[in-house]
């Protein structure tokens, strides 16, 4: 188990839709999902998809349980392992916020996401997960579950104008925890 390289944006393999997971509670699942957790807590990530570390496979996790310092003022998330996921809309509203991601990183853009959906897929054992969520938690979920289908957040800012470096837009934060 270790911490993984993190794919930047341009390589082609962040651009592939991922395959789904056919086999649960391996070794192999558990240590890809340690090597993801360590990975984004080493970066100070909120959340990592497999894709990201150059494993084509429908693996995301997120929240850490405890407040991150690259989003300091948004609600904490139940650290979750989330495989083979299916996303739904709960409603039509779409709200734009800041978002960051390790794969482009000290960048971040104006993202338009739904403020409510359900969420389902499976844990490590492969136990039914089915969750309503709104807010950072859908937002961040709607982020993660993209990689698994080759988008990357810039491919949604609708205005290239709300999309740049941390430090220029932010000066106020420390530039160097948003790597």
């Amino acid at each position: 188990m270790a911490v993984r390289d993190i794919l930047k944006m341009g390589d082609p393999r962040l651009l592939r839709v991922a395959k789904a997971v056919k086999k649960f509670d391996t070794d192999a699942l558990h240590a890809l999902v340690l090597d993801m957790e360590q990975t984004m807590l080493a970066a100070h990530g909120v959340g990592i998809a497999a894709p990201q570390i150059g494993e084509d496979l429908q693996v995301v996790i997120f929240g850490t349980g405890q407040p991150n310092v690259r989003y300091p003022d948004a609600e904490v998330i139940p650290k979750t392992v989330l495989i083979n996921p299916v996303l739904v809309p709960l409603s039509e509203r779409m709200e734009d916020g800041w978002e960051g991601c390790l794969s482009v990183p000290g960048m971040r853009g104006l993202v338009p996401r739904y403020t409510r959906l359900k969420y389902e897929g499976f844990d490590l054992r492969g136990q039914r997960i089915e969750r309503e969520v709104s807010g950072f938690h859908a937002r961040v979920v709607q982020h993660e579950c993209d990689h698994l289908l080759g988008v990357l957040y810039p491919m949604k800012i609708k205005d290239m104008t709300q999309f740049g470096f941390v430090d220029v837009l932010f000066p106020e934060l420390d530039p160097s925890s948003d790597d």
